[in-house]
């Protein structure tokens, strides 16, 4: 089942202060690196095997200086209008494969759509 998220619904970013420190501290990812994700086209996924408490996704996407990062993230807040990143990290091999790959059948998709 495929979820989704009303982006135009969210305004703005909610920082758990232990999930800030481990991305930076064990994976030194900066809180401004984890949200320039989301401005910069990233590919959504649902990730069904860790939303047991709540529902987790993944964004796969590009910092604005080309770093590859992959942050798993819930929707919080009274209105369900906070992202709230939970980890935020590099992008592994198999990772980066999938996010390329996912880009390269958006920009088919997209140019098919132009005819």
């Amino acid at each position: 089942m495929t979820k989704r998220i009303d982006f135009s619904k969210i305004t703005g970013y909610e920082w758990d202060k232990g999930n800030k420190e481990k991305n930076k501290n064990k994976h030194n990812v900066e809180t401004d690196e984890s949200e320039e994700i989301f401005f910069n086209d990233p590919i959504f996924e649902y990730d069904k095997a860790h939303s047991q408490g709540e529902e987790r996704f993944l964004a796969y996407g590009i910092t604005d200086k080309e770093r590859l990062l992959i942050i798993c993230f819930t929707i919080r807040g009274e209105k369900k209008d906070k992202i709230r990143v939970i980890s935020s990290r590099d992008q592994h091999k198999k990772e980066r494969e999938y996010y390329k790959k996912q880009l390269a059948e958006r920009k088919k998709k997209y140019e098919s759509n132009k005819k």
